[in-house]
């Protein structure tokens, strides 16, 4: 058993890497990637616990990219997170992120809800302050029931309480995974919101420009959604990863190696991934 989707306290997960890593061996997973999101951070330490729990641990990153409709994130395994154009991309990131909490926060306080970048910061483990722990603040508060909600209302694109900030395109997102020795993966299709034409033509230019997988195998991913994303990764040679997008306590239902209990990850993806790899 395998997941190549996770998340530690360096994004917006609530497990340490040490304690991602342990889960992992715990539960008997073979394999286990940290993404965490525009963060690397957290791999060398992850890495490190892997090698004690003998799991083995995958580098990765998970980077938003520039978008008009849906959401768009890029997975990057077998990165080189030492690589000096990744690490400045990152370091841009980060600051995106900073001043993009900042509007938030003005737009959310604006609306009749006071916080505080200290109130929401408190549920990010490394200071590494993104939408969902403004959402878990606004549920502490009692502005909202529920993360959903605060999403709903609020924080998702589109929302009063959105703000935007600088992203790569998607080709410049799997030229820098690539660059920085990774493969690059399209995460959870679902989330671009596209017809089957629109997202067929979509991948067939990522994977002209690069992508190497299409993430198939997804909590929120049904059987017929999957077996669209299959078709779609024969079609254009691309690898059909698969991963839990766990976070842990800010996603209770999603647990990891399983997802809402059901999901099963392929060992074989990684043969498939490794061969890809440069040598």
């Amino acid at each position: 058993m395998i997941d190549l989707h996770t998340h530690s306290t360096f994004s917006d997960g609530s497990f340490t890497p040490e304690q991602l890593a342990g889960a992992a061996s715990h539960i008997g997973l073979t394999a286990i990637a940290l993404t965490d999101h525009d963060s690397i951070g957290g791999i060398d330490r992850f890495l490190a616990a892997c090698r004690k729990q003998e799991v083995r641990g995958i580098p990765g990153v998970e980077i938003s990219l520039d978008f008009p409709d849906g959401t768009m994130h890029l997975l990057g395994y077998f990165i080189d997170h030492h690589n000096e154009a990744l690490t400045r991309h990152i370091a841009k990131l980060v600051a995106g992120r900073k001043h993009r909490n900042q509007e938030i926060l003005k737009q959310v306080n604006a609306m009749g809800m006071p916080l505080t970048l200290n109130e929401v910061a408190a549920y990010a483990g490394e200071d590494n302050v993104g939408r969902l722990h403004f959402a878990q603040a606004l549920v502490a508060r009692g502005y909202v029931r529920t993360r959903d909600e605060a999403f709903k209302k609020y924080l998702a694109k589109g929302k009063p309480g959105y703000a935007d900030r600088s992203r790569m395109t998607p080709a410049e997102g799997v030229a820098i995974i690539s660059n920085a020795g990774g493969l690059a993966v399209l995460a959870h299709p679902f989330t671009l919101h596209l017809g089957k034409q629109a997202l067929a033509k979509l991948v067939g230019e990522l994977a002209r420009a690069g992508l190497q997988g299409i993430e198939v195998f997804y909590p929120q991913q049904g059987p017929k959604l999957m077996k669209e994303y299959c078709a779609l990764a024969r079609q254009f040679n691309l690898v059909a990863t698969g991963g839990t997008d766990f976070h842990g306590a800010p996603m209770p239902d999603i647990q990891l190696g399983s997802g809402f209990g059901n999901l099963n990850v392929p060992e074989s993806i990684l043969e498939e991934l490794d061969a890809r790899r440069a040598p």
